[in-house]
């Protein structure tokens, strides 16, 4: 009798998990146009900054400092802890390198890890890493799920001074000694929320302890959530915390809608008279789950529209070349999971769609944060059943 209840309780199906979110939340007529984006009255030039490096701004075509940048470059190259909330896109990256670079260039010795939540944004925070430290000689290395294990062994065994990468992968080539974290003296947690949500709070916990050297430490993210505050508190000490958005609202830039799914109409069918409209030129689709990804992408092509899907189960070398169809125009349509909702940088998407209710208001801000980027309105749909 014991062993049947054991093999029912293994056979049970999972419950199925429901959204938090309030549909009437996802109303919202965008308020803020070009006009009214932040514009810095200051200059790169007067932060105190080595030569060298700005130069390289310079040649990225960096001018003004965004707002986050403003009130945070000055107070993070006087070495203080920090935490950052800024809305996706508004120049968080730049914001926390600058100082990172500054420092190396002052200090050769100096050395410094980003962990982020997803293998796209480290993709995306080496790159930028790469275009700010041209021509300064400093070895950087980026350390994701995804790749081959051993190649990520032979690059950490050359001591790169700047390092990128995801906590499992990390805290793989710590444990198999590749990987001395011992003399870092900066660490960077971006979209800190995420990872400690994401469950990689012990793996991140495992690397700060073995950063013996550490002096500084920066979390940023475009939401904040109080109930992490209790570990935040094991990382930073005496923070300055600087705020350019509520960390709870969704972004003022982009035209918020639901729509909603008659019991008489085909849900796929409604998608599809949406994709084929002309103003749906560059689109991020968002899915629940994998299975519903690539379901949507089979269904989409059949449909003549022009697709391609990133989720976990595909190897990075896959959603690399997705996301720079999609980058180059050559899809029309980007299906993803929350995998996407961090870290994909892509200039001018139209429209966000959210093919089922998000789990969580969080999850929704970072999704719809890929549209309505450097002054431009976007526009976000999300399905309702």
């Amino acid at each position: 009798m014991q062993r049947q209840r054991k093999f029912n309780n293994r056979n049970q199906k999972p419950k199925k998990k429901v959204s938090k979110i309030n549909p009437k939340l996802l109303v919202k007529k965008a308020t803020e146009t070009e006009s009214d984006t932040f514009t810095s009255s200051k200059v790169f030039s007067e932060f105190d900054l080595e030569p060298a490096l700005l130069r390289n701004i310079d040649l990225k075509g960096y001018k003004n400092p965004t707002e986050i940048q403003e009130k945070t470059v000055e107070d993070l190259l006087l070495n203080k802890d920090m935490i950052g909330i800024a809305e996706t896109g508004s120049g968080k990256t730049g914001a926390f390198l600058i100082p990172i670079i500054n420092k190396m260039i002052v200090f050769p010795k100096a050395q410094a890890i980003v962990i982020v939540p997803t293998r796209e944004l480290a993709q995306q925070v080496e790159q930028e890493f790469q275009d700010l430290s041209k021509n300064l000689n400093i070895h950087s290395a980026c350390f994701i799920g995804g790749t081959n294990v051993n190649r990520d062994i032979n690059k950490a065994k050359g001591r790169p001074k700047f390092i990128v990468g995801t906590p499992g992968r990390l805290k793989d080539l710590t444990e198999r000694r590749a990987l001395n974290l011992g003399l870092v003296d900066t660490l960077v947690l971006d979209e800190f929320d995420r990872m400690l949500d994401m469950g990689f709070i012990k793996d991140i916990r495992h690397l700060a302890k073995l950063m013996k050297g550490r002096q500084q430490t920066v979390l940023f993210s475009a939401t904040a959530d109080p109930s992490q505050n209790n570990i935040i508190k094991e990382f930073v000490y005496e923070p300055i915390k600087v705020s350019v958005t509520s960390g709870s609202a969704s972004s003022e830039r982009v035209d918020q809608d639901i729509v909603e799914v008659q019991p008489n109409e085909n849900k796929i069918d409604v998608l599809v008279d949406l994709l084929k409209q002309t103003d749906f030129e560059k689109v991020i689709l968002f899915t629940e789950t994998k299975r519903a990804a690539d379901k949507l992408n089979k269904q989409l092509q059949k449909h003549k529209i022009k697709t391609d899907v990133i989720h976990g189960n595909k190897s990075q070398n896959y959603r690399t070349k997705a996301i720079a169809s999609f980058k180059a125009g050559k899809i029309k349509v980007l299906i993803a999971t929350d995998v996407a909702a961090r870290g994909i940088d892509i200039k001018d998407i139209t429209h966000v769609i959210n093919y089922q209710l998000p789990m969580t208001m969080d999850s929704y801000i970072h999704r719809i944060g890929r549209t309505g980027r450097a002054g431009k309105t976007g526009k976000a749909l999300t399905f309702i059943n």
